[in-house]
């Protein structure tokens, strides 16, 4: 099983910047990146979670956004999925410690990278373009 300070060796492996926030729970930051993963070492799991944007205030329907989140679910985020958490979209994904391998580690916050990078644009032109409650 994957250990806290494997992981640690793990995140130094892949040249990371991070901090440890609290105990198991690291704040993970690539070089090109700049959107942080929260790396949550939480046995017998170890979730990833990557705050994609804060939700707008005062829109109308977001129906359309929601949509596409879940297609994007279902077509592009394999192994992982958008969520909603306290007024923010959030894409995460877990993965079992007990045969978690630093390839497969390295592979899952790369494609939570790739896809929270890929989906931007069509997401926040999703958001703007929904009109305000009123308007």
């Amino acid at each position: 099983m994957l250990t806290r300070e494997d992981l640690e060796s793990y995140l130094i492996r892949m040249d990371l910047e991070y901090e440890e926030i609290a105990e198991g729970m690291f704040l993970v930051r690539s070089r090109e990146e700049k959107l942080p993963i929260v790396v949550n070492h939480s046995p017998p799991l170890l979730i990833l979670r990557l705050k994609v944007m804060d939700l707008p205030q005062g829109q109308g329907s977001l129906e359309e956004l929601y949509r596409t989140l879940l297609q994007l679910n279902a077509t592009d985020v394999v192994h992982g999925a958008y969520g909603l958490e306290e007024g923010e979209l959030v894409l995460g994904l877990s993965l079992q410690l007990e045969s978690l391998d630093y390839t497969e580690f390295q592979a899952s916050l790369e494609s939570l990278q790739m896809a929270a990078s890929s989906h931007m644009g069509t997401i926040k032109e999703l958001v703007s373009s929904t009109p305000a409650v009123g308007g």
